[in-house]
């Protein structure tokens, strides 16, 4: 199996002084966008749950790197395995909400998110016993043809959201936004995932399909270049990124079909490196540090 450098040698000052935040949003493979021909929500129960197989994973690498995350669950996901929504939780990480039915946000009304998103947020403050403070949209599809959706995560009681995209998406949007985490609605933080220009192009630097699409030395230097600068970088994964052994759907176009399956198989070596390279925390937590050193007073409790 390759082995990926975790870039200390090199440079020892990389991610010394800046915590990042690290997630992941948990839905099962049938959930993903790319796969959508193939599996139409009406058929997700009768494919194979692999998700608490596929945390098992994500939680065993966590640990032994001493590291907390927050987990996006999806909350279809959640009121199916509660258990390991506590076990997540009982770790010491934090718990948010990727909505209900995974459905892209600029397809919905106004009212159509508000019940997808109040229906989550019961569910899991429901199995938790704590309070969801964050949200992020499905394929970060909240566009500037919908930015209403801020409005409706700050009504829900939410305090930050990260689902702005400050990369063009092709058909599925993008929205242009400060780098850093900012307030964008009084008492509503933003925490976009990370990107950064790169010979007249933003380069997403964000997870996903571009950490594993990437080579990781590419990766590891933009998160370094960014933590010079004093700025955190937020990340984020899919469970089902780091399992190799999923189910290959048939009926799926060459191009989605390849950002879903391209190298599965070494996600999770790359991962090992990425912790060991840069200091990670829960997204309220970077937050929470972000905002007492750049504001009289913290705006999140």
């Amino acid at each position: 199996m390759r082995k990926y450098s975790n870039g200390r040698r090199k440079d020892k000052t990389i991610g010394s002084a800046i915590t990042n935040g690290l997630s992941f949003d948990v839905e099962e493979f049938f959930h993903a966008h790319n796969l959508a021909r193939a599996a139409p929500a009406d058929r997700w129960d009768s494919f194979p749950s692999r998700v608490q197989l596929q945390l098992e994973l994500i939680l065993g690498a966590l640990d032994e790197a001493g590291v907390k995350a927050t987990f996006f669950f999806l909350a279809w996901v959640a009121e199916r395995h509660a258990g390991i929504v506590k076990r997540v939780l009982s770790q010491g990480h934090e718990i948010a909400t990727h909505g209900y039915g995974h459905q892209f946000v600029y397809r919905q009304s106004r009212a159509q998110f508000g019940e997808d998103l109040k229906k989550s947020v019961a569910i899991l403050e429901d199995i938790t016993g704590r309070r969801v403070l964050g949200y992020r949209a499905p394929s970060f599809s909240i566009t500037n043809d919908c930015l209403w959706a801020l409005d409706v995560i700050k009504e829900a009681g939410l305090r930050y959201d990260s689902s702005l995209f400050p990369v063009h998406l092709g058909n599925r949007g993008g929205v242009a936004s400060r780098f850093v985490p900012h307030e964008i609605r009084s008492g509503l933080c933003e925490m976009p995932v990370a990107s950064m220009p790169f010979m007249g192009v933003r380069l997403p630097l964000s997870g996903g399909f571009y950490f594993r699409f990437f080579p990781y030395s590419l990766t590891r230097w933009g998160i370094g270049r960014i933590n010079r600068r004093g700025e955190p970088v937020v990340l984020y994964f899919h469970p089902w990124e780091f399992d190799s052994s999923q189910p290959v759907l048939k009926g799926i176009p060459a191009f989605p079909k390849y950002r879903h399956y391209v190298n599965l198989k070494t996600n999770l070596v790359k991962l090992n490196a990425l912790l060991k390279s840069f200091r990670w925390a829960p997204l309220r937590e970077v937050l929470l540090d972000w905002e007492k050193g750049n504001s009289p007073e913290s705006k999140i409790a």
